[in-house]
């Protein structure tokens, strides 16, 4: 086991969505090879100002650049030495779990065991056609690929049988995880009841992107989720890993921020010419302002939804330009993260489980493990738990059948 990553309690981190957009102060558009070499620049920077984690999202089509967040992260993996690199998202639904058990097999390996995902349907529809499949079929897809993609991390030789590919027979995908034990798994939604019973059914951890609605929405999935994990036996809902997305734009002045940040926030191709910045600012996450602010408001988040392990920041969207970025993650790294580090530890009881790490995980599977060729090693983190025999609670999201379904 190889892996220096030791952080306790919690992670902060950035997530960055890949987008090219128009800076609408200067009308000016980067190019794609410009963007690549900008999101290289953060990531390294990440490191340097002491935050944990660069998560990298997926897409296929313009105006992203992300295709392949593989090749991404294997790179800024030989550029650092502590970060942890995860996804936000890679898409369950149109990859391939064969191919998504050997990329991020892979990437654990070559970054030393720094290396997690988050899965996720995606909710652009052509993107499923390109890749042969029906967004009608979404959920399905995802049932079925995660169950698949489980079971070839933990089996060396697996036999399959589903709807949406080709049978597989002494099927054994390669390199094995680092250690015997798998990249740990996030299972992000914005708005899905389903993806939260999946992850409460495996034991995985549930990731809340809570950028766009208010947070009663987040508090009903979590809670959900919370209350489901410990149905499934991995132990109370407290216990449970939860993840939140966050947005900030800082300066020392809060008028400064509002000010800068305006013609952003008013043209970004996500949420621009719809609500406005105070508004926004009001129903969601969204902090624009100074760095007391921003505290005051993420430093909260564990009154809303309970003790938890992952904070991801989106910073470097919708044309900002990447010196401001750099500047933003100073002030995250110099002044406001090392706050919430010590508020959000206040008072956190010792029941409640440090943000996963590979370490950890190794320690939680009792040690590391060569593969064994032609052994079944079977599931080495959940041998036992009462979920395996359980019924999910949301109707249609047959884990169980998913799980167990093979070739005879």
């Amino acid at each position: 086991m190889n892996e220096t990553t030791t952080w306790p309690g919690m992670q902060f981190g950035i997530f960055s969505v890949s987008d090219i957009t128009e800076d609408p102060t200067t009308g000016r558009t980067p190019s794609e090879a410009e963007k690549i070499r900008a999101t290289l620049t953060v990531a390294k920077h990440i490191e340097e100002v002491g935050l944990d984690v660069f998560a990298l999202g997926e897409h296929h089509n313009p105006p992203f650049w992300s295709s392949s967040p593989t090749t991404t992260l294997a790179y800024i993996a030989g550029q650092t030495e502590r970060i942890v690199l995860s996804t936000a998202t890679t898409l369950i639904t149109t990859n391939d779990p064969v191919k998504l058990a050997e990329d991020y097999a892979m990437l654990q390996h070559v970054s030393g065991g720094r290396a997690d995902l988050m899965l996720g349907r995606g909710n652009t529809g052509p993107v499923y056609p390109w890749f042969g499949k029906d967004i009608r079929q979404g959920l399905p897809l995802t049932i079925e690929n995660y169950a698949l993609l489980h079971k070839l991390w933990r089996e060396d030789v697996v036999d399959w049988e589903g709807q949406f590919r080709t049978p597989l027979q002494g099927f054994t995908s390669t390199p094995r995880p680092l250690d015997g034990v798998p990249p740990f798994v996030w299972h992000g939604s914005i708005r899905t009841p389903e993806i939260a019973e999946q992850a409460a059914y495996y034991g995985d951890g549930f990731f809340a992107n809570n950028i766009f609605w208010p947070k009663e929405h987040y508090q009903r999935l979590i809670s959900l989720y919370r209350e489901r994990y410990a149905h499934y036996g991995h132990g109370a809902p407290e216990q449970a890993i939860v993840g939140l997305g966050g947005q900030v734009f800082m300066r020392a002045n809060s008028q400064d921020a509002v000010r800068e940040f305006r013609p952003y926030f008013d043209n970004a191709p996500v949420y621009g010419h719809g609500p406005s910045l105070e508004d926004f600012t009001e129903m969601t996450p969204l902090t624009v302002g100074s760095p007391q602010q921003v505290i005051d408001r993420y430093a909260a988040m564990r009154e809303t939804f309970g003790d938890y392990q992952r904070q991801l920041f989106l910073i470097d969207h919708a044309g900002l330009p990447l010196k401001t970025v750099l500047e933003q993650l100073d002030i995250l790294g110099g002044e406001v993260v090392p706050v919430l580090r010590r508020e959000l530890a206040k008072d956190r009881p010792a029941t409640v489980p440090d943000a996963p790490t590979h370490a950890s995980l190794v320690a939680a599977a009792g040690g590391a493990r060569e593969a064994v060729p032609g052994a079944n090693r079977g599931d080495n983190l959940t041998d036992g738990s009462p979920y395996r025999d359980a019924e999910p609670a949301v109707a249609g999201a047959s884990f169980g059948a998913a799980a167990s379904r093979k070739d005879a």
